[in-house]
């Protein structure tokens, strides 16, 4: 069996998907409007534009020039608190208890890709509303602070609570149970928007903001997902909007339910002619693409992983993507480059703090030339991480999740 590196000194066998999981989705509303003051002044701890952090690796120093946009990425979205339960042999059971062998909490909603563009070495800005509480507290200083994520574009909101997610992973899916509050007025807007090289976004029938189609008109780059539809009617007009997309980035099954095809092949040629570069991820299958841009085609199969906690993958995939592609990186690197960040990440808890950086991928490569371990059709797809990969010392190591918000980071 392939093998790859868990970190330097341990290997780990090897089992995963690189495209969004299946998911059953629990969510739990809470009621409209608060009897709180919520016209107080929001409070901000930890720093809302951090000083960027230097990185052993920056993917886009070729291309970057003195005229070009500070930030490279800009996202929007809701950040949750994670709360992940591992190690389950089945699904909860009416009326049971059920014990987990791992628990891990982290950032997560947007946090993840946030995350995941930041520790791949990308210039991340994010605007979201925080809650004024010890949850929003913890999630704020960890992206700010710890991550060096700029949060200029977000605001505190006092009295409003922080919405929270538990997932539970078991037989190879998740399930999830959330709870929340709509954020009070006024919500995160992009007004104060910074200029970027790419955004991402999420595809909703009708509802492209207006801040995507300036952005757009700037001359950003926007990648896209987008949604399961509930309501199994996948209407094609949901992707009115992909004519403002420079990238979209489906799993086989909305791609083929969108496009009304039986492959995930014949999906992404349909999808290939409504916008620049189509991806449809295929679980264990890997990745299959077309850039319209370079005249480009590639299908590349995913590393198998042992997965512990698939929380945050498609996240990773996408980061890992939009980072090869603002790099300028043939596009069968670019799918290669995905599904090893998405199979580093799902070795370790939560979605957020699970995204892997330079260092995670330089000791996979540097265990998988020393150690061997990988076939020689995986070293050669990889063997472009030579040219990326720093020869010196590499950053300390990355935070993970914990059981408890209360550790602080040293």
């Amino acid at each position: 069996m392939t093998e790859v590196l868990h970190s330097e000194a341990a290997r780990c066998k090897v089992s995963v998907t690189t495209g969004r999981l299946s998911a059953t989705r629990l969510i739990a509303h809470g009621a409209e409007g608060s009897e709180r003051d919520l016209s107080n002044t929001p409070r901000s701890p930890g720093t809302a534009r951090p000083a960027p952090a230097p990185a052993p690796v920056d993917p886009l120093a070729a291309v970057r020039q003195d005229e070009g946009p500070d930030v490279d990425v800009f996202l929007t979205g809701t950040v949750f608190l994670d709360i992940i339960f591992t190690g389950l042999d089945h699904a909860p059971v009416r009326g049971t208890e059920s014990w987990a062998t791992g628990m891990g909490s982290s950032p997560g909603g947007v946090a993840n890709m946030a995350t995941a563009l930041r520790r791949l070495g990308l210039r991340t800005s994010l605007a979201a509303t925080f809650g004024d509480d010890v949850y929003g507290d913890y999630c704020w200083e960890g992206l700010a602070d710890n991550e060096g994520i700029d949060l200029a574009p977000s605001h505190r909101a006092p009295g409003w609570h922080s919405p929270v997610t538990v997932s539970m992973a078991y037989e190879g899916e998740r399930t999830m149970i959330s709870h929340g509050h709509a954020a009070p007025k006024p919500c995160v807007s992009a007004a104060e928007r910074p200029r970027s090289r790419a955004c991402v976004t999420s595809l909703d029938p009708g509802r492209l903001e207006d801040w995507v189609r300036q952005a757009h008109a700037e001359g950003s780059m926007i990648f896209a997902d987008v949604g399961w539809d509930e309501t199994g009617a996948w209407d094609p007009d949901t992707l009115a909007d992909l004519s403002f997309c420079h990238a979209f980035l489906p799993n086989a099954t909305e791609a083929m339910h969108y496009t009304r095809t039986d492959t995930p092949e014949a999906a992404v040629r349909a999808l290939a002619e409504l916008v620049p570069i189509a991806v449809v991820t295929k679980g264990s299958g890997g990745a299959v693409a077309v850039d319209g841009v370079t005249g480009e085609t590639a299908d590349v199969p995913s590393l198998r992983v042992e997965a512990l906690d698939p929380t945050g993958a498609g996240d990773v995939f996408m980061a890992g993507f939009t980072t090869g592609t603002l790099a300028g990186w043939p596009l069968a690197d670019r799918l290669a480059f995905a599904n090893l960040t998405a199979g580093l990440s799902v070795q370790h808890f939560g979605g957020s703090l699970s995204a892997p950086g330079w260092r995670e991928v330089a000791a996979w490569w540097q265990y998988a030339t020393r150690c061997g371990g990988q076939s020689e059709e995986v070293m050669r797809r990889y063997r472009f991480l030579e040219d990326l990969l720093p020869t010196g010392g590499h950053e300390g190591s990355l935070r993970r999740a914990t059981p408890t918000i209360g550790f602080r980071a040293s």
